[in-house]
């Protein structure tokens, strides 16, 4: 199962979550209700295209997103 680890790269890069949902809201409106579920591991897909954002505001790759667990839990 991938894990993808938002908040940590928030963490590191001393960003709050509140800024991370302006800067992506500033590209293509979202709810920050799904934001919300986005970045705390609470839903089961994410769009490519928002994929692709996080990476461009974060400055990083896929590969520093996701981590992959041995969870297999649904």
């Amino acid at each position: 199962m991938l894990q993808l680890n938002v908040l940590t790269v928030l963490k590191r890069q001393n960003k709050s979550k509140y800024w991370l949902f302006n800067q992506l809201n500033a590209i293509k409106p979202i709810s920050y209700t799904n934001f919300n579920n986005i970045v705390t591991n609470k839903t089961k897909s994410i769009k490519y295209s928002t994929l692709t954002n996080l990476c461009n505001i974060l400055n990083c790759t896929p590969n520093d997103l996701f981590t992959k667990t041995n969870n297999n839990t649904k």
